[in-house]
């Protein structure tokens, strides 16, 4: 009998952690899951990354609710994947005004957030609770960088003014996705980086540009942050755990494409290629959570781009199955 498909069998939930970094600056870790951000002023407060469904926002609104009563102006979608957007719909009645994005996170959801949501829905049940209270696919009204006239579009570069704290929003590079977005807080040195950074669990890289992730890290490490939200794992705290986290990301995706290079310059199948990374992969990174959840699709894209497919195939909730059933041994 095979191994159920992806995350499907993994029902336990996890412990839910919110603290604060600095002044302004605050951490919502759950032990692997997906993390979000809150950066709080004198005027107005942001969210980096929804949660996976208005219901299950309502948790985090719940924590902020503890500190702040300030309105919840902006909503930052660091990229476009369904378990960090489609939560948003929570936040109007907290004040929302502008859900920010960069010009490469609209194109993806215009171009596959259906089959995304979907797909990423059958994946991991877990983390859609209250599916039914999703209206839809997540829409920017704040889109940076880009030619489109798209209503409120930006170039490059923002910073928000919360109140007391700015905050720079901008794309470092691609890695994670092609959009990835980040928050950085300068003035306190706290950074959000969504899933371009993670810590002690899986890097899901089934939509990367992985020959660009590593410089795009390092870009972030220019920034000498003394605070990290990663993407999944714990907060990190000083810049040597920053570095930690930068270094943790850095060594599994160059390592996945190495051995997906490899593979296809050796000429091997998808299921040789999957046997190929274990040997690299499995000894490193086999104990973090989600670390079979993602190495399938890692593996698949890592091969893809190693074969010259720049632009990632879009995942469907059939394509996923079809690929998990062929990988089992």
């Amino acid at each position: 009998m095979g191994k159920a498909f992806a995350s499907q069998a993994d029902l336990t939930d996890k412990k839910i952690t919110f603290e604060q970094l600095s002044a302004h600056c605050w951490a919502y870790t759950a032990e692997g899951d997906p993390n979000s951000g809150v950066i709080i002023g004198d005027d107005a407060i942001m969210v980096c990354d929804t949660t996976a469904t208005p219901l299950m926002a309502k948790d985090l609104i719940a924590k902020i609710r503890t500190v702040s009563d300030k309105p919840i102006k902006y909503v930052l979608l660091t990229h476009y994947h369904a378990v960090r957007v489609l939560g948003a719909s929570a936040y109007k009645a907290e004040g929302a005004t502008e859900i920010i994005a960069s010009q490469g996170t609209l194109e993806l959801i215009q171009e596959r957030g259906a089959q995304d949501m979907q797909s990423e829905m059958e994946r991991f049940p877990r983390l859609f609770q209250g599916a039914d209270s999703v209206p839809g696919l997540t829409w920017p009204t704040l889109v940076i960088g880009g030619g489109n006239p798209v209503a409120g579009e930006v170039p490059g570069k923002i910073t928000l003014d919360l109140g007391g704290v700015q905050v720079q929003v901008w794309h470092p590079g691609p890695g994670h996705t092609k959009g990835d977005t980040i928050a950085w807080v300068e003035a306190e040195g706290v950074l959000y980086s969504g899933d371009l950074v993670e810590y002690e669990a899986g890097v899901y890289t089934g939509d990367a540009q992985l020959a660009e992730w590593p410089a795009t890290l390092e870009v972030l490490r220019q920034l000498n942050a003394t605070a990290l939200v990663p993407g999944r794992g714990e907060a990190m705290k000083g810049t040597a755990g920053v570095n930690q986290a930068l270094d943790y990301t850095k060594r599994w995706v160059e390592t996945l494409y190495r051995c997906g290079q490899e593979a296809a310059a050796q000429g091997m199948d998808l299921k040789a290629a999957m046997a190929h990374t274990r040997q690299a992969m499995d000894p490193i990174f086999g104990h973090v959570f989600i670390y079979e959840h993602c190495l399938p699709f890692d593996v698949t894209r890592a091969f893809d781009e190693a074969q010259g497919i720049k632009h990632p195939r879009i995942w469907t909730a059939e394509r996923d199955k079809a690929m998990w059933d062929a990988l089992q041994a």
